[in-house]
């Protein structure tokens, strides 16, 4: 073999190499490494510093504590085609958890992957994979839902074509049409609701994380959002929600996770709660759960 010959052998293998690298690497990136699992969370603690005034507005429980634990060593996993439902009541952790998992808040402790990028070391990949919805998330009131997806979808890099195809299809399914070209300033809650989580997901994100998505709805809009998780799981999409409405978990959820004081009290199928229980109801369960804590 000459010298010519042995070296393009050599370049090939290095080619071939190369691509199986390069087929590796994109596998672990969209698909979360091995496994189907689009939201890893692991062993996380989020604690929040505390000033003399919050001290004091606490009462005196808190007078010399330092900091808050409002996250207490947390895990879970989120699989594509499921809903996976973060039940506890007011104040026990849920938004918190959620805005980790969408790189709002950095952990203290512990590690988030979603769609295999790490949290904290690749949070723009995160953001491109996930559509957030909270209480707090941005409407603008001069602007009309129409041009508040269009900002949002702009933003998110959508062609015109993609761009219509999808608010069409999601001002259908919400029932939008008739208040899509009003100012946002003049909607009731149930159509800014609404325009939130059309801005949420008109970009199409295989992750959706929704913050107590129907509280304050009426029953329609409620339904309306409902259907959509459906679809969304229809669709494949993970939907990671948080919620303390019970008839809820048992009309979408897959997997649920009970949190009470920063901490995991339940954690697996529905069906497997369902099979613990020690109460008829699942508000009955859920009360008692949380109150024996």
């Amino acid at each position: 073999m000459n010298l010519i010959t042995c070296f393009l052998f050599l370049y090939q293998l290095l080619i071939r190499f190369t691509l199986i690298e390069i087929k590796a690497n994109s596998n672990q990136q969209f698909n979360g490494g091995s496994t189907n699992i689009m939201i890893t969370v692991t062993h996380v603690s989020k604690e929040f510093k505390l000033t003399k005034k919050s001290r004091n507005e606490m009462g005196e429980a808190y007078r010399n504590a330092k900091t808050l634990t409002a996250v207490d060593d947390v895990s879970f996993k989120c699989l594509p085609g499921s809903v996976f439902g973060l039940l506890g009541p007011n104040g026990a952790g849920k938004t918190t958890t959620l805005r980790m998992v969408a790189t709002l808040l950095k952990p203290t402790l512990g590690n988030i992957a979603v769609s295999g990028f790490d949290t904290q070391t690749h949070p723009q990949k995160v953001r491109e994979n996930i559509g957030f919805m909270t209480g707090q998330t941005a409407l603008y009131d001069r602007l009309t839902p129409n041009e508040m997806v269009r900002y949002i979808a702009d933003l998110q890099g959508m062609d015109a074509t993609e761009f219509k195809s999808r608010r069409d299809y999601l001002f259908d399914v919400l029932d939008m049409h008739d208040f899509a070209n009003r100012r946002i300033a003049r909607l009731s809650t149930g159509m800014k609701q609404k325009t939130s989580i059309a801005r949420t997901i008109i970009h199409n994100p295989n992750v959706v994380i929704f913050d107590e998505p129907t509280v304050g709805l009426d029953v329609m809009t409620s339904r309306r959002i409902i259907e959509l998780i459906r679809t969304c799981r229809e669709e494949g999409k993970t939907i990671l929600f948080s919620t303390h409405r019970m008839e809820e978990v048992k009309l979408l959820c897959d997997d649920i996770a009970i949190i009470h004081k920063g901490r995991l009290f339940f954690c697996g199928t529905l069906e497997d709660f369902e099979s613990q229980m020690t109460f008829d109801s699942f508000e009955d369960e859920f009360i008692h759960m949380t109150t024996e804590a």
